[in-house]
């Protein structure tokens, strides 16, 4: 059975936002500047991406915010394991359940439900979380072409510090980069 790889697909401002204030998520749909149909030739798309994926981790705040839009759940069949102490509301979509521990007890389980798939680790906090647990072995980050000043930071609140390699970048269209990353090693002080 192959390794379950931890990794990271996520977007954010050039200033380093996953979310705006209140979670406010609509400068992802920038009309006059919208990302492509089809990913370019070397870019990673959503689906590219959640094909490897077996099973995915995100803290409470991300379910809701997920949980909430006006769209089919977009994680399909996949397990999703939502770190959080407080009951999941009963229209949530199967089969996702609630789990608790550690980040590496987290990350364990997320493994043992992706049955030798790769694990997806999504919102902001479970990506810290991770990143400073040495557990990471890949970031996608795709950099939309805005500055939001303000909202929910994707890699600010690490407790230390983190060495990446960059292992690609191209455009992704409607002038957003994505890169790839991975951890130099996986806990850097």
């Amino acid at each position: 059975m192959a390794r379950s790889r931890v990794r990271v697909y996520i977007a954010c401002s050039l200033d380093g936002f996953i979310a705006g204030t209140d979670n406010d998520l609509s400068w992802l749909h920038d009309e006059s500047n919208p990302p492509p149909a089809t990913p370019p030739e070397g870019a990673v798309g959503f689906e590219d991406f959640m094909a490897d994926v077996g099973a995915m981790l995100m803290g409470r705040s991300t379910f809701d915010v997920v949980h909430g839009f006006d769209v089919p759940w977009p994680y399909g069949q996949r397990p999703v394991l939502v770190a959080t102490h407080r009951d999941m509301p009963a229209d949530a979509p199967e089969p996702t359940r609630a789990a608790t521990g550690d980040i590496h007890a987290l990350v364990q389980a997320a493994k043992e439900a992706a049955d030798g798939k790769d694990v997806y680790v999504d919102g902001g906090q479970m990506v810290r979380q991770a990143l400073d647990a040495g557990l990471i072995d890949e970031l996608i980050v795709t950099i939309a072409p805005i500055i939001l000043g303000q909202g929910l930071p994707l890699f600010a609140g690490t407790q230390q510090r983190h060495r990446l390699e960059l292992v690609n970048t191209c455009p992704f269209g409607g002038d957003m980069v994505q890169m790839t990353y991975k951890p130099v090693s996986k806990n850097t002080p």
